[in-house]
């Protein structure tokens, strides 16, 4: 049994088991658009978050009263860099759980109402070239225009970062709370990199109940 034949199986497909079927094709379309409101939920919150480091980050260096501002600008910024590498991998994630939804439709829909999420209708070309470049409709992923705001937001953290740091010499001496800061946010992207994926194995459920009776 190949994994096509097992996914029929599964899902009631070919076994004239539409209902169950139905209900796996109405689920998966549930939980899509519920990812789908999650991962622009999470665009705010990491607006938000972002928006007030870069606030943050200007108005120290725009200060004349606040001694060391290079050094609390650069926390600030490494502060900002972990928000914008967090969304960028947010972004990643929820991305791929929301196609993950999306394949399920695209498997279960052709038994219960056709192809319909994989079929697209589309204007035909037109020859103005203001509608066709700028008013027009056209074939782009607004989730992976996202994901290069988020990245190019990174960069952006990088050169302003960078910026902070002060020229390196042999006779200057070295800031140690930079360097534990740059550690602690080199530290924390690895780490959700690493240990930030999701769990796809398969394991075995542990319950623990207690009772509770009056004497």
């Amino acid at each position: 049994m190949n994994n096509q034949e097992r996914y029929n199986k599964k899902f009631g497909i070919n076994d004239e088991d539409i209902e169950k079927t139905q209900r796996a094709l109405d689920y998966a379309l549930d939980i899509r658009k519920f990812e789908i409101e999650l991962y622009w939920k999470r665009a705010t919150y990491f607006w938000a978050l972002i928006a007030v480091a870069f606030a943050g980050f200007f108005a120290i260096l725009a200060s004349d009263k606040i001694e060391q501002r290079e050094l609390y600008a650069f926390i600030i910024g490494c502060v900002g860099f972990v928000f914008s590498w967090s969304w960028f991998l947010v972004n990643r994630g929820s991305k791929y759980w929301q196609e993950n939804w999306e394949n399920h439709v695209n498997m279960l829909e052709d038994t219960v109402i056709g192809p319909l999420y994989k079929t697209r209708l589309q204007r035909p070309k037109d020859d103005d070239i203001i509608e066709r470049l700028i008013t027009g409709p056209a074939q782009l992923s607004v989730s992976k225009i996202n994901q290069w705001v988020s990245f190019f937001t990174l960069i952006v953290w990088v050169i302003l970062v960078y910026s902070t740091v002060p020229p390196l010499s042999c006779s200057s001496s070295i800031n140690v709370m930079m360097v534990i800061v740059f550690a602690a946010t080199v530290s924390a992207c690895f780490m959700m990199c690493w240990k930030g994926k999701s769990y796809v194995f398969s394991y075995t459920h542990l319950m623990r109940s207690r009772k509770a009776k009056i004497k």
